[in-house]
C-alpha cells in the first residue's frame, strides 16, 4: 500500500472488520484524520489508517 494512497471509508471498513458508516463516525469523532474531496466525499490516508490499525487492534465498534 503506498504511503500517500487515499482509501474509502468501504476499504477502511474492510481491513477493520466494520461497516462504512461505523468509519465515517470514527472520522466525525476524531479518532481517525479524514479528507474532503471537493465534493464531500472522506477519504483516509493509507498511512494514518495503518498506524491506527497498529495502535488499536481490538477497537469496538
Amino acid at each position: 500500500m503506498a504511503e500517500h494512497e487515499l482509501l474509502t471509508p468501504g476499504e477502511v471498513a474492510v481491513m477493520f472488520r466494520v461497516n462504512p458508516k461505523t468509519v465515517t463516525r470514527w472520522a466525525r469523532s476524531g479518532r481517525i484524520a479524514a479528507i474532503r474531496t471537493i465534493g464531500g466525499h472522506r477519504r483516509f490516508r493509507a498511512s494514518d489508517i495503518q498506524r491506527f490499525l497498529e495502535d488499536a487492534p481490538d477497537l469496538p465498534a
